[in-house]
C-alpha cells in the first residue's frame, strides 16, 4: 500500500510540476486572470482549491512539531498547491519504517 501511495503522489508531483513549467507562461496566465475573475465557476473553483489547501495544511500542522515547519509548509502549499502537497506526502511516506502500515502516515 505504501508503494502505491508513493507512486500516486510522485505522479501528482511530477505531472503537476511539468504542467506548471511547460504549459503556462506568466504573460498568458495574467491575461486570462481578468477573464477568469468574471466567471463565477472559475471563482468558485479557486475558492474550493484554496479551502482544500487549507484543510491539508491543518493536517500538516498536526503532523509537524515546530511553528517554523508549520509556517514553511503552509507557505509552500498556498504557493505551489498540489506540487507541495504531493511532496509532503512523499516525504512522509519515505520516512516511514518498513514495518508500519500506511495508517502510521496519519499519526504524529
Amino acid at each position: 500500500m505504501k508503494t502505491a501511495f508513493k507512486i500516486l503522489f510522485a505522479g501528482i508531483f511530477l505531472l503537476d510540476d511539468y504542467s506548471h513549467h511547460s504549459h503556462h507562461s506568466g504573460g498568458q496566465l495574467l491575461e486570462r486572470m481578468g477573464f477568469l475573475r468574471r466567471q463565477p465557476w472559475a471563482v468558485a473553483t479557486l475558492y474550493d482549491a484554496y479551502f482544500g489547501f487549507i484543510t491539508f495544511s491543518v493536517w500538516v500542522a498536526y503532523k509537524e512539531n515546530t511553528l517554523w515547519s508549520r509556517l514553511l509548509w503552509l507557505a509552500l502549499i498556498l504557493s505551489l498547491a498540489n506540487i507541495a502537497m504531493s511532496l509532503y506526502v512523499l516525504i512522509q511516506l519515505f520516512r516511514l519504517k518498513p514495518e508500519p502500515s500506511v495508517e502510521a502516515l496519519f499519526r504524529r
